[in-house]
């Protein structure tokens, strides 16, 4: 893991939790950070509730000073106008989001979202002082046909061109076939895929870029694997879907540096 780094660990809640429950949720996981004595400065923790709950968890972190990052799950490429059912990331920064993902696999299978749009979207967010967390990975028919890295290099390829050097991101590595399978990618494979997107981060925004951005290793994350990948130089972290709806899970997670000692 890289020194600069600070490891980010991301809990993309998807489609769940209304903003009662969501409330409800990031209280009991600010105790049980705090019962377990994490310190907040080693490992850096945002949540990406869907849009409804945005403002209640908005105010309950600001009220409570609760050391989270908040970030949404989807942003529109538009500013504004007649774009009926989007959300704009002018919106999303007055909510006091810092970052979003963009170009989840949901997305991409469900609302057919192309790397152009991915694209569109990561300048959306950068436009507005967000940071996008950059969603690349391989399906496991691209797996068998192309290798491992292939499909997510070339995303990543297309969706940096014309960033600016200066932008901040993030990239998280999802293979596709590992999300909600139960069945995570090795740390060895999710290393060897890292390495190569951090070479695409170099060749697009250069050395200064590739060696502050975090890649992120996603797909069936738990509190039992998460060190081992925490141990590869190139992975500065995790995005975490149905774990970061249990509070335990998701605690065990974040304090992976305290349970294993890495």
């Amino acid at each position: 893991m890289g020194m600069t780094r600070t490891p980010l660990i991301a809990g993309n809640w998807k489609m769940n939790l209304d903003h009662l429950q969501a409330v409800a949720l990031v209280q009991k996981l600010h105790w049980s950070l705090k019962d377990a004595s994490h310190e907040f400065d080693d490992v850096d923790v945002t949540v990406f509730p869907p849009f409804t709950d945005l403002r209640s968890v908005q105010t309950l972190v600001d009220a409570d000073k609760i050391p989270f990052g908040l970030g949404a799950q989807d942003l529109s490429i538009h500013d504004s106008g007649a774009y009926t059912g989007e959300v704009s990331g002018e919106f999303l920064a007055k909510l006091g989001c810092g970052s979003v993902i963009v170009g989840h696999s949901e997305r991409r299978e469900y609302h057919a979202e192309t790397d152009e749009v991915v694209a569109a979207k990561t300048r959306a967010a950068v436009k507005h002082g967000l940071v996008p967390v950059i969603c690349v990975g391989e399906t496991s028919e691209d797996l068998e046909k192309h290798g491992a890295s292939a499909v997510p290099v070339a995303q990543l390829e297309t969706i940096l061109d014309g960033l600016a050097s200066d932008s901040e991101i993030v990239v998280a590595y999802e293979p596709v076939w590992a999300i909600g399978s139960g069945q995570a990618a090795t740390p060895e494979q999710a290393q060897e895929v890292c390495q190569k997107l951090r070479d695409v981060i170099r060749v697009s925004l250069g050395d200064e870029a590739a060696d502050a951005t975090r890649v992120l290793y996603g797909g069936s994350v738990k509190s039992g694997n998460i060190a081992s990948f925490m141990r590869e130089p190139d992975i500065d972290g995790a995005l975490v879907g149905g774990g970061s709806l249990k509070v335990d899970e998701f605690s065990a997670i974040v304090r992976f540096q305290k349970h294993v000692g890495v």
